[in-house]
């Protein structure tokens, strides 16, 4: 319990961003083709539209994988009170943020990308608390 509460803010915000990136990958999973077909049709006009599917598969994975960083995370800092899965976590959470805001901006979906924007400014104040 000790290290519960001295990891608190920690904990919550692995938290926040499981729930963030196991629900998007899971919606992915059980609709990709309304995925496919609305990412398609939103990177249409750029040079990303004919990779489409190949970015879908990439940011699935790469969200997966940062959600279970995030159960480890979790898992490592209230148990053994170690920060390494809690850091991979956090930082996997940053790039994956940054990928998503990198196709927004491509696709000139500026309110999407605002929308990114504070979802990564919880990821890296996550990443500033666990690292110091």
């Amino acid at each position: 319990m000790d290290n519960f509460m001295t990891h608190l803010v920690p904990i919550t915000i692995l938290l926040f961003l499981l729930i963030t990136f196991l629900q998007s990958g899971i919606d992915k999973i059980t609709d990709w083709k309304g995925n496919l077909s609305w990412l398609t049709d939103h990177f249409s006009a750029t040079f990303l539209g004919t990779i489409v599917p190949l970015l879908l598969a990439t940011i699935l994975i790469i969200e997966i994988v940062t959600a279970i960083f995030c159960v480890m995370g979790i898992y490592h800092l209230i148990v053994d009170n170690q920060k390494g899965f809690a850091i991979g976590a956090m930082f996997s959470a940053c790039i994956t943020l940054l990928m998503l805001l990198f196709g927004q901006r491509v696709a000139k979906d500026y309110q999407g990308a605002l929308t990114i924007t504070c979802y990564f400014i919880v990821a890296v104040f996550g990443l500033y608390i666990i690292s110091i």
